[in-house]
C-alpha cells in the first residue's frame, strides 16, 4: 500500500485546485479614503480530480463510494478501496450546501472522505491566503475566482493565489 499511499498523496496540477472564499471584509485606506475589499480563500481539490486519482491508483473497478444520511441532515460518504482483495472503507461527512444542496452535500462529503485517504490533505498545510477583491472583471476567468458580496450586491473578482512548491506536482526528471 506504500506506493499507492504515495500516489494518493501526490499534489495535483493547479487546474485541479479550486478556491472558495471562507471570509471576506473591507477596510478604508487611511491615506486615500478608498474602500478595499479582501477575502481569505481556501483551496480544495475538484471532485473529478479525486475520481481520476482513485481510478489511476486502484483502477476503475478497484474502488467505489457510497452515501448515506448523516446526523443533522448532512451527507456521509464512504470511499472503499480493495487492498489485497480486502475492502477498506473510510468515511467523512458534510452538510448540505446553500447552492445545489444535495449535489453540494454529496460533493463535499466525497472530498472530505478523500482526505481520509490522503488525497489533497497537503492543502491543509497552506498558509492563510488573503486576496484583494475588485469589481473589475478580468478578460478571462482562467486563474480567477468570483465572490458575491451580499452587502453591496455586487460580484467581486480575485486572482487565485499561487501554490507553493510543496503543493505542486513534482516534475519528472529528464534523463
Amino acid at each position: 500500500m506504500q506506493d499507492k499511499e504515495k500516489q494518493l498523496k501526490e499534489p495535483f496540477e493547479p487546474e485541479h485546485i479550486e478556491w472558495r472564499v471562507q471570509q471576506s471584509g473591507k477596510q478604508n485606506d487611511n491615506h486615500t479614503g478608498e474602500v478595499k475589499h479582501w477575502a481569505l480563500v481556501l483551496a480544495y481539490v475538484t471532485n473529478r480530480a479525486i475520481m481520476d486519482r482513485l481510478d489511476e491508483v486502484f483502477g476503475i473497478d478497484g474502488w467505489c463510494n457510497e452515501y448515506s444520511e448523516a446526523p443533522g441532515g448532512g451527507v456521509l460518504c464512504g470511499i472503499t478501496v480493495l487492498h489485497h482483495e480486502v475492502p477498506i472503507t473510510k468515511y467523512d461527512g458534510a452538510e448540505q450546501t446553500q447552492i445545489e444542496a444535495v449535489k453540494g452535500g454529496l460533493s463535499g462529503s466525497m472530498k472530505r472522505a478523500a482526505v481520509q485517504w490522503g488525497i489533497g490533505r497537503y492543502l491543509y498545510d497552506l498558509e492563510a491566503n488573503f486576496v484583494t477583491l475588485t469589481q473589475l472583471k478580468p478578460p478571462t476567468m482562467k486563474g480567477y475566482g468570483v465572490h458575491y458580496d451580499k452587502e453591496s450586491k455586487k460580484r467581486l473578482y480575485y486572482k487565485h493565489p499561487e501554490l507553493p512548491e510543496f503543493a505542486r506536482p513534482s516534475k519528472p526528471s529528464k534523463a
